[in-house]
């Protein structure tokens, strides 16, 4: 999955960008205490980590773009 994919989605459940540093992008949802935290990479792919980390957020708090 791409960074810009995985940057989208969490767009479009609500997310926004916050500064990061550097490579760092932070992503805040009001009343989610979770914060995620992406890092770009050379080749534009999302580390698997990261992919899981999402997935394990939208799981946790039953999100979807629906909202």
């Amino acid at each position: 999955m791409s960074l810009n994919d995985l940057k989208t989605l969490l767009e479009m459940l609500g997310f926004e960008k916050k500064a990061g540093a550097g490579s760092h992008t932070l992503f805040k949802k009001s009343g989610i205490i979770d914060m995620i935290n992406l890092q770009s990479t050379k080749d534009g792919k999302a580390k698997p980590y990261q992919v899981k980390q999402v997935r394990e957020v939208i799981l946790k708090h039953k999100l979807n773009s629906n909202e």
